[in-house]
């Protein structure tokens, strides 16, 4: 049985999560929101794994990079993608699921998150397996050009936090459900 898996996201008004490969705003208290959803284990003798495409990977900065604390899944199909010994490589995600799932993983893995980016979101959101996206959702249009997918009927609201701002720029912390 594949493991379930989580999404999240920080997402424009207009459902943009990126422009030119990398994130188009500065919000450290997103930045602490992700880092505290995708540590945070019922036991600690766990982990979190972290599944992104090799744009994403590539956006995260060398010195962040893998992001700690958490097994670090890379979806790539060149065999030749140079990766940390530390990071986990598959091909797809139903492939970085199944290995996931593996005996020499389901012990040792808490919970999955997808991180991005948009054509890994665009698999995951249809994914049986989905159970939830935490999104950020940013009050303002940033330009970008790359999106997540729009969030239909399957999901539903199950908690929304009070308006945040930083500067100029609203944002709040939702999360949606599968039905």
């Amino acid at each position: 049985m594949l493991k379930t898996f989580d999404i999240i996201v920080a997402a424009d008004q207009n459902n943009g999560i990126g422009k030119n490969g990398v994130l188009p705003w500065d919000l450290p208290e997103d930045m602490k929101h992700f880092k505290t959803i995708t540590l945070a284990v019922a036991d600690a003798t766990r982990k979190n794994a972290v599944i992104m495409g090799r744009k994403t990977w590539e956006s995260i900065p060398e010195r962040f990079r893998p992001l700690s604390g958490r097994l670090n899944v890379v979806l790539t199909t060149s065999r030749d993608y140079p990766l940390p010994s530390s990071v986990f490589r598959a091909y797809s995600l139903d492939v970085a699921l199944d290995e996931l799932s593996s005996e020499q993983y389901d012990c040792l893995i808490d919970h999955v998150f997808v991180i991005g980016g948009a054509s890994v979101y665009a698999q995951a959101i249809e994914h049986p397996q989905c159970r939830k996206i935490f999104l950020t959702r940013i009050g303002s249009d940033f330009g970008c050009d790359a999106f997540f997918p729009l969030i239909d009927q399957r999901f539903h609201l199950i908690d929304r936090s009070s308006t945040h701002g930083q500067g100029a720029v609203p944002y709040q912390f939702l999360v949606y459900e599968r039905q």
